[in-house]
């Protein structure tokens, strides 16, 4: 039987502003007390292309962590976008959000994003450079792996 269980990951304001801080509600369980952290963290795909654009947006050690259900929201300031390459900047990406025990991954789940502009307009007719405060975010989980780890 596995020491954590992922029970439900809820993304909070969605559709959002690309500019807007991500938030994700995450409830678990632990069947024992974990004596060390686990570690979240919360990833932005600039690039299909190439993982150099890839940005770690927040990581949190939340711990120890007494048996039973625990629920936190994760939340994280948007991607820098200077360093999202333009041709990537609109379009479908992934967030990614993955836990760690010990330093082994276990829980990755990923998060298609689509981001568009909500204005016709811009969608017809796409800016150069991409004018982020006019993009929009809507999330779609695509992938949820879970390794169970035992001690």
């Amino acid at each position: 039987m596995a020491k954590v269980q992922l029970c439900n990951i809820t993304v909070m304001d969605n559709p959002s502003p690309f500019l807007n801080p991500f938030q994700f509600e995450i409830t678990f369980e632990c069947i024992e007390e974990l004596k060390e952290d686990l570690e979240w963290k919360m990833i932005y795909v600039g690039s299909a292309e190439s993982e150099e654009y890839d940005q770690v947006l927040e990581s949190v050690f939340v711990g120890p962590i007494p048996e039973g259900k625990h629920m936190f929201v994760f939340q994280a300031d948007p991607p820098n976008v200077s360093r999202i390459p333009e041709n990537d900047a609109i379009g479908v990406t992934v967030v990614l959000l993955t836990c760690s025990y010990r330093n082994q991954e276990f829980i990755r789940v990923g998060y298609f994003i689509n981001n568009e502009y909500s204005d016709p307009e811009l969608r017809e007719n796409l800016p150069s450079p991409p004018q982020f405060d006019k993009v929009s975010l809507f999330f779609f989980l695509y992938e949820e792996r879970i390794i169970y780890f035992f001690d």
